[in-house]
């Protein structure tokens, strides 16, 4: 029994109920969880020999979605349950259309796993990148449902290769087949005896490079990019220390911005507003009567300088009306997508908190990704690129080859996934 796991697993959750009343996001976590077993139950009969796949959040789930998407083409008569952890996934995702039921990953107990799996009796199990449950795997394999790890990573400081990381190495052993993204981590899985290993990459290239090839317009933001012959520059995934270095570097006074903020809660958007250059327009407030501001009225709001997008879910398709991106999270816990935007042959800029993402360090080697630790370097980035059309162009070139050479994980996973689902 891995009793400091259970510890420090039951200490973490006490420490979000507490937070709950304080925290936004610890709120969500635990109201989101209330009728989780009610909701499961009354689709038992729906899910039951299901294809079930668990992400952390939004961006694992799009990592998984490829792969999902090809199994169920394949296997149209398979039921899909989908789990998040977090609040932000499922709220994002829980309609997806090939699910029959999205759901929060109930805690991770030996109780709980057992119930769920007697519940729907799945298939096959597709874990994305990380979440590494103890209870849940281990239940898994106990009851030999097959369990597959995609577009997984692995760094030499985590557990599994610590001395103290048993508890973390009897749950690599719990997946039937594991997909790393490099070399590097098959290695590191191999130091630990573990060889189900197969280097398929990142099935992230592949979903980014399908909404490429899908093309799919969004009227607001070509009407808004129609509305100057300012270059546009869309700041992704932007957190507070995002947003204040953007405002700082002078250069983004000679661009149109499109702000997309990781959180979009009432007091943060109304803080973007205020401190952007005006005249600032929500997208919200397009939305709804978009028709009648069309073309035909002349730009009118499409003017404004800057574009404050507040709702959820466009920011990968947005990045096609940029001519610069700029990803957030660089100076927090770590960058967000980068790919979404370098698939379409933007070049990225992103803060220095990136060494654990290996497209950080590919694109700047490429050339189409650049570092930037405060607002002096940030300006000086934009007015290279910006003063310089053929730098923006090979830059622009750049990002998009880095990820056109890299798609095909998905089709290496799926080959060695279907049989097992047959």
């Amino acid at each position: 029994m891995p009793l400091l796991y259970d510890i420090g697993l039951g200490l973490y959750h006490t420490g979000i109920r507490i937070a709950a009343p304080f925290v936004p996001k610890a709120k969500a976590w635990v109201v989101g969880r209330r009728g989780t077993w009610q909701r499961i139950e009354a689709q038992r009969d729906a899910l039951r020999g299901c294809l079930w796949m668990h992400c952390a959040s939004v961006g694992e789930f799009e990592q998984g979605r490829p792969v999902l998407e090809a199994l169920k083409a394949q296997h149209p008569e398979l039921p899909v349950l989908i789990t998040f952890y977090s609040p932000s996934g499922y709220e994002a995702r829980k309609d997806f259309p090939l699910a029959t039921h999205a759901e929060y990953l109930p805690a991770d107990s030996v109780r709980n796993a057992e119930r769920l799996i007697a519940l729907v009796q799945p298939k096959a199990v597709l874990w994305v990148k990380y979440e590494f449950w103890y209870h849940w795997l281990t239940a898994l394999k106990r009851n030999g449902v097959p369990v597959f790890l995609i577009s997984a990573i692995f760094r030499k400081e985590q557990p599994f290769f610590m001395w103290y990381g048993a508890t973390h190495r009897v749950m690599l052993h719990c997946f039937d087949r594991i997909f790393v993204q490099d070399e590097a981590s098959r290695e590191l899985l191999g130091s630990t005896g573990v060889m189900n290993v197969t280097v398929s990459g990142d099935t992230r290239f592949d979903r980014v490079a399908a909404i490429v090839d899908a093309n799919e317009e969004l009227p607001i933001a070509r009407a808004f990019r129609s509305g100057s012959q300012k270059p546009i520059l869309i700041a992704g995934s932007t957190w507070p220390e995002d947003e204040r270095l953007l405002r700082a570097a002078g250069s983004t006074n000679n661009c149109r911005m499109v702000v997309v903020p990781h959180e979009i809660d009432v007091g943060h958007l109304d803080r973007v507003a205020q401190e952007f250059p005006g005249p600032t327009i929500r997208w919200s407030e397009l939305e709804y009567d978009f028709a009648a501001r069309a073309l035909d009225h002349g730009p009118g709001p499409f003017a404004s300088t800057t574009l404050l997008v507040d709702r959820m879910g466009y920011l990968a398709r947005l990045y096609k009306y940029a001519d610069i991106a700029y990803i957030g999270g660089g100076f927090g816990d770590g960058i967000h997508s980068l790919l979404e935007a370098a698939a379409w042959g933007k070049p990225v800029i992103f803060g220095p908190h990136h060494h654990k993402f290996a497209e950080a360090k590919g694109l700047i080697e490429a050339g189409g990704g650049f570092e930037v630790r405060n607002a002096t370097e940030l300006e000086e980035v934009l007015r290279r690129l910006l003063g310089d059309p053929i730098a923006l162009g090979n830059a622009s070139h750049a990002a998009g080859k880095y990820v056109r050479d890299r798609v095909g994980a998905t089709q290496c996973i799926t080959a060695e996934i279907l049989p097992r689902i047959a």
